[in-house]
């Protein structure tokens, strides 16, 4: 199928629902079916944006933005990960047993709206990657409907950018517990530690970066044509960085990829 019928198909999937609960980050994947859900279903749609600590503040106006300049009806609503050890505990599997308490909060808000089903943004792209979290919304009967027709993440940004939307080219986000060691407990401080400094990259001018905790040391990953202009700020982002409590700054020469924590996982431990 071409873009514009996926377009279609992906409507025609969309209005077969009759109502729909969307798990909206404000990311290019969520924020694309919603806007697309919104013009079949209308009313019958709503948003939820699942809000914790390891959720960047910056993310949650960028999704209140969208939101607003599409007229999707967004609810915010808390999810308690914080309070689960199998997720603090940063084990391989930490985004499943997230994910499974997320679900619980959608499903309670799908049956209090009498709503048909919970739609997600995950797409075919995301099966080449270690996502345990799919398994337990799979498990909990989300639907995927842009994994279901076999849309791409390039084939959402093509959609999106035919559309005239401008959120297309918006860069690959994730939580902010995806930038600490597994093994390594994930804690307030250095939730609050990484989402700092990645706010002082951001507001440089690098929009897709990432700053990885390795105990007191930053390793910063931006994409590789960006790193002489990291360079060039040295002196300020040291400093910015230390102020914030890393010991330690360093540049990962490989650049940024998405999911690099998950290079050190055996084949055993990566989803079948």
């Amino acid at each position: 199928m071409n873009i514009s019928e996926k377009t279609q198909a992906l409507k025609e999937m969309i209005a077969s629902k009759g109502s729909m609960l969307i798990s909206y980050s404000g990311g290019i994947d969520s924020a694309l079916l919603a806007v697309l859900a919104t013009e079949v279903l209308g009313n019958n749609v709503r948003c939820i944006l699942l809000d914790s600590p390891v959720v960047p503040r910056g993310a949650v106006a960028e999704a209140r933005q969208i939101a607003d300049e599409y007229g999707l009806q967004l609810e915010i609503m808390p999810v308690r990960v914080m309070d689960d050890e199998r997720f603090t505990k940063n084990p391989a599997d930490r985004c499943y047993w997230c994910k499974k308490k997320s679900n619980k909060v959608l499903k309670w808000r799908k049956d209090a709206l009498h709503f048909a089903c919970i739609a997600d943004g995950i797409n075919l792209s995301d099966k080449g990657e270690h996502r345990p979290g799919l398994h337990a919304s799979t498990e909990d009967g989300i639907c995927h409907p842009f994994l279901e027709l076999g849309i791409t993440k390039e084939d959402i940004r093509e959609i999106a950018r035919a559309r005239g939307l401008p959120f297309w080219n918006k860069p690959s986000a994730s939580c902010l517990s995806s930038r600490i060691p597994y093994g390594d407990e994930i804690t307030y401080k250095k939730l609050a530690m990484i989402e700092e400094a990645e706010k002082f990259l951001h507001t440089s001018g690098f929009s897709q970066c990432r700053v990885r905790l390795h105990g007191n040391i930053a390793r910063i990953e931006v994409v590789n044509d960006e790193i002489p202009k990291l360079l060039a700020l040295q002196d300020g982002l040291v400093k910015s960085l230390k102020t914030i409590g890393f010991t330690y700054v360093t540049l990962d020469l490989d650049g940024y990829r998405s999911g690099s924590m998950d290079e050190v996982l055996t084949k055993d431990e990566h989803p079948k």
